[in-house]
């Protein structure tokens, strides 16, 4: 995935999940959907890392889930671990966008799914959208900043 905007798609946030036999379906590779779960895990580190949490718990103000694209190129089997990386790409307004590629360590390395999430920054006090504050704006741009490309 390309970097987006100036300064966003740095890949600033990874985490390592091990592949649990369980995650496996009939067809003896892990399942789509636990992809899924996995970037949310790392999604959620995201957010911790940027202050989109502590914005939640403090004013209502979260983030929503308004897209997903997912993309698998390889399977992957137990055991493995795998790597997940994610990125903002663009922030709009009210909106971002974050990248996802996951690699597998049993693969060498190899990227085995790439996805994008499109999200919406919501209050949730109101339940409607409402405009990224400008402190998470730019603390989003600094953890892009430290991001290992």
């Amino acid at each position: 995935m390309a970097e987006g905007q100036d300064g966003l798609g740095r890949w600033p946030i990874s985490c390592e999940l091990a592949v649990q036999w369980g995650e496996m379906d009939a067809l003896n590779h892990v399942n789509h959907t636990v992809f899924i779960r996995w970037m949310e895990t790392a999604r959620m580190h995201y957010f911790v890392a940027c202050g989109f949490t502590d914005l939640l718990e403090q004013e209502g103000i979260g983030p929503i889930l308004a897209g997903l694209n997912v993309d698998y190129h390889a399977p992957v089997t137990f055991p493995d671990t795998v790597t997940v990386h994610t990125t903002i790409t663009s922030i709009g307004t009210s909106s971002f966008q974050m990248g996802y590629r996951l690699t597998s360590a049993a693969l060498g390395g190899q990227k085995v799914v790439t996805a994008t999430v499109s999200g919406v920054v919501f209050d949730y006090n109101a339940n409607h959208s409402t405009p990224m504050p400008d402190s998470l704006r730019a603390r989003m741009l600094e953890l892009e900043a430290s991001g290992s490309g």
